[in-house]
């Protein structure tokens, strides 16, 4: 049996009607930048997280670096962030000539252990960038505590988590003063190219940010800013609208596959043996069941992970590392002066996560291959 770690395809051929004829009113308006689509789904996807304001760019890179950039940071500037996430986290603190400082993760959640950041403020501290890594968000109460009357900007990083919830039931991107989503097609919200988005609750950030997508022109040719061309395509923005109103339901169904596979696991003595750990869902909604998680990526950590990685290749099952070296071991930041063993538990993630086939269609039949696979794996190795 193949699994495949991400299909597109069954989820976009019961909307391909919906999506083409979208497609086909930028394509007769001619207004592919900035069309009228781009204000609708930034309404819709406003009022889906929670926030004010929403206001599309043209990747989730550039919704961290525009939100950088919004906020004042540059040369000489501090900004704290999770030493464990894609390369964009910590990319973008470089790119506007600020300086990332790293902190470690809380091995449950992955994201940025909290109870870090408050020792790494300083006087050169301009923001903070938590990462709602995997789908589940950081803990922001005790960050908001750390910066709260310090004049330090809070830059979530929601990437990979359009639609998680914290535990007061506020939505990710609504939770400090910006919040960075990405629709990279492999995301729960995917475009079909790149596309970003940046929400806040503040009006004047709000303007900001639509100026300096559009190199900060106040009108053609007159800027009063330096911005950027950090447009969202009309196009993208007309497909996203479409697929907004289906996201519930992939959550949902995502949701389902990751309780499916704890089962499983569970069933199989692989979580008992201590061979496979699944991903911890934290925050629930009071008195019920629904996990705040969405399950961007289903993430366990295993023993032997790049042996059995190499067992699950040649077994046909699609898997990842999401991250294989966190951010003070990576070439680029060696004149920060980071060594091994400076950040353990960011090191001993990045040796055990392995990332599986969550796909909202994924198949139950599929998930129990995937699992009796990892089973045989340990079983054979005696």
């Amino acid at each position: 049996m193949k699994v495949p770690m991400l299909d597109l395809a069954p989820q976009y051929e019961p909307i391909r009607a919906e999506v083409f004829a979208a497609i086909e009113k930028v394509y007769d308006s001619k207004k592919f930048i900035l069309g009228e689509e781009v204000g609708k789904f930034e309404v819709a996807a406003a009022k889906y997280t929670g926030a004010k304001h929403a206001v599309g760019v043209s990747s989730g890179t550039d919704a961290l670096l525009i939100s950088l950039m919004a906020a004042g940071v540059g040369a000489g500037d501090e900004v704290i962030t999770t030493d464990f996430s894609f390369f964009a986290t910590a990319g973008a603190i470089s790119r506007v000539g600020a300086t990332p400082v790293f902190a470690d993760i809380d091995p449950v959640t992955f994201n940025i252990d909290p109870r870090l950041v408050a020792s790494k403020i300083t006087s050169r501290t301009k923001a903070v960038i938590p990462v709602h890594l995997y789908g589940q968000c950081a803990d922001m109460e005790e960050i908001a505590s750390a910066v709260r009357g310090r004049g330090i900007a809070v830059i979530e990083d929601a990437a990979q988590s359009l639609g998680a919830r914290y535990r007061d039931g506020r939505g990710a991107g609504a939770l400090g003063d910006y919040g960075c989503f990405s629709f990279f097609p492999s995301k729960n919200l995917g475009a079909m190219g790149d596309a970003g988005m940046v929400t806040t609750d503040d009006a004047g950030l709000a303007d900001k940010l639509r100026l300096l997508r559009g190199h900060g022109a106040v009108r053609k040719y007159y800027h009063s800013l330096i911005g950027g061309n950090f447009r969202i395509d009309t196009i993208q923005a007309a497909v996203l609208d479409v697929k907004l109103k289906y996201l519930d339901g992939w959550t949902s169904a995502r949701q389902e596959n990751a309780r499916r596979y704890d089962k499983l696991f569970a069933d199989a003595g692989l979580v008992s043996s201590g061979e496979v750990t699944p991903p911890a869902a934290v925050y629930k909604k009071a008195g019920g069941p629904e996990r705040y998680h969405i399950y961007n990526q289903y993430m366990i950590r295993a023993r032997s992970r790049d042996d059995l990685k190499k067992f699950l290749d040649g077994s046909g099952i699609g898997n990842d590392i999401y991250y294989p070296m966190p951010f003070h071991l990576q070439e680029c930041f060696a004149h920060l002066g980071g060594k091994p063993g400076y950040f353990p538990q960011s090191e001993k993630a990045a040796a055990e996560v392995l990332a599986l086939p969550v796909y909202p269609e994924l198949k139950p039949e599929m998930q129990e291959y995937v699992v009796s696979k990892i089973k045989e794996f340990y079983k054979n190795r005696g």
